[in-house]
């Protein structure tokens, strides 16, 4: 399997602070140093934070180390992979070429580079917006290489590991995440330019947007300030596998930092790099065939964060984790990047971390972050169990809920496989949050009655029942 750049995203269906200041109790800057603080030590991978309001920078500071061979503490300036965070610079060059009329978002992908058609026009839109059924290339079976992730690629060599793979949908029907489009995107850059990619997009969308600290780097240049990247999946720090930043081609690519990551932001508010209209296309959850909407517009999740409207992606590749949220009707921008993940870690370390990061986002928007609360393990053992669902969400049924208890905590797994493993954190004796769900508050209640668990309701932008049946 090629484990690409990416990020995939389960979906179930103010007082000023500065850091250079002294922070006291209570106070957000304070509260973000004291949540940080007890996550990342100096002698472990760090984080760098950045929190904006209004258009100016109220917290950035950074945590632990940027390389622990050599004890070199992070600094808030220093460069990390963003994975996914990419293909928003992608789409933008895509919709500065629409606005400049050499392309049209209805364009059939096929007016520009050599696809099958599979019997459906494909359009750019639908690449952009994760609706064209193309298959993700991060799921291609690459068993015959196991160290193919160490390789160049260029876009000729990705795209056929999906050109000639079945669509899963009628172009326009139905979402799914797929690091192909994004490809696809990047190289008809290069057809309709006449220009490679990284040097058009040097020129045309970073340059213009004033950013000085973001790179397409492969991993022989020297980068001033690039940190490297670990794990800990066996439950100590191990450095990352090597992944050519090549095989993200378009989709997850760049190097940058948290500063550089909210001038990004701020050039686009300021449209700088394409129209207002437009960027307000770009932050619109497309609409499918059928009437209904997804989560994503171009190049951006478009949902809510506990009932504010909330524009962000997240990236992770090998070694590292990027988060980004916009909040516009506070107007408050968040972003962090850490030189950790650990994909496969079942320590429960991985989850611990995705609610800290949750958590440095509800401080952000002047929210206490949620109280976490103990509760035994009879209590726990009462809510394990499968539940179906009662309930339909947009037409369909959603997929089984099993709730299982490990190391003291309860987790849950869906049936279709889009969500494993993922942590319960118990906000009442009934109520509970899933931290690991990123772009979207999820809550699960558990209903009792005689004493005896009999429901669950998962609530996300609706809330939606589950009979416990064993």
């Amino acid at each position: 399997m090629i484990r690409a750049a990416c990020f995939f995203s389960f979906l179930f269906f103010f007082t000023v602070w500065v850091h250079a200041q002294a922070n006291t109790a209570g106070e957000p800057g304070a509260i973000i140093d004291s949540l940080v603080n007890t996550s990342f030590k100096q002698n472990e991978p760090g984080v760098s934070i950045l929190v904006a309001r209004k258009g100016n920078i109220v917290y950035q500071q950074a945590f632990g180390s940027a390389n622990l061979e050599l004890q070199v503490p992070m600094q808030p300036g220093m460069v990390f992979r963003i994975g996914s965070v990419t293909k928003q610079f992608t789409a933008i060059a895509i919709l500065q070429l629409v606005e400049q009329g050499k392309i049209a978002l209805q364009d059939s992908i096929q007016q520009y580079i050599p696809f099958p058609s599979k019997g459906h026009t494909i359009t750019i839109e639908n690449l952009l917006t994760h609706t064209s059924g193309i298959i993700d290339y991060a799921n291609a079976d690459t068993s015959g290489n196991p160290y193919i992730e160490r390789e160049d690629f260029s876009p000729q060599r990705i795209i056929p590991y999906f050109s000639y793979q079945p669509l899963e949908f009628e172009p326009g029907t139905a979402y799914h995440y797929s690091n192909s489009g994004y490809v696809l995107l990047a190289y008809l850059i290069e057809k309709v330019t006449g220009e490679d990619y990284h040097g058009y997009m040097q020129a045309h969308v970073i340059n213009p947007a004033g950013l000085t600290n973001t790179f397409y780097a492969p991993e022989q240049r020297v980068v001033p300030g690039r940190v490297q990247g670990y794990t800990r999946d066996r439950g100590f720090y191990e450095n990352c596998e090597y992944q050519a930043l090549s095989l993200g081609f378009g989709c997850g690519d760049l190097l940058s930092t948290t500063a550089d990551l909210f001038k990004w932001n701020s050039a686009l508010l300021e449209h700088k790099l394409v129209s207002k209209a437009m960027l307000e296309k770009a932050f619109t959850p497309f609409k499918l065939k059928n009437g209904s909407f997804t989560h994503y517009g171009y190049g951006w999740f478009v949902d809510t964060l506990n009932g504010d409207i909330c524009i962000h992606h997240e990236g992770q590749v090998s070694g590292f984790i990027a988060i980004e949220k916009y909040f516009p009707q506070k107007d408050i921008y968040v972003s962090v990047l850490t030189n950790v993940r650990s994909g496969e870690d079942t320590t429960g370390f991985s989850s611990n971390r995705f609610r800290l990061f949750e958590k440095i986002a509800d401080v952000a928007l002047g929210r206490r972050p949620d109280n976490e609360i103990a509760l035994g393990s009879a209590v726990l053992d009462g809510y394990t169990g499968t539940y179906e669902p009662v309930s339909t969400y947009k037409g369909k049924k959603p997929p089984t809920i099993t709730i299982y208890k490990e190391n003291g905590n309860l987790y849950a797994d869906l049936s279709n496989g889009t969500g494993k493993h993922m942590l319960l954190v118990a906000q009442t004796a009934t109520t509970f949050t899933l931290p690991d769900v990123q772009r979207i508050k999820t809550i699960f209640e558990f209903v009792k009655e005689n004493g005896k668990t009999v429901k669950l309701v998962a609530t996300q932008d609706k809330p939606l029942e589950f009979v416990k049946t064993k």
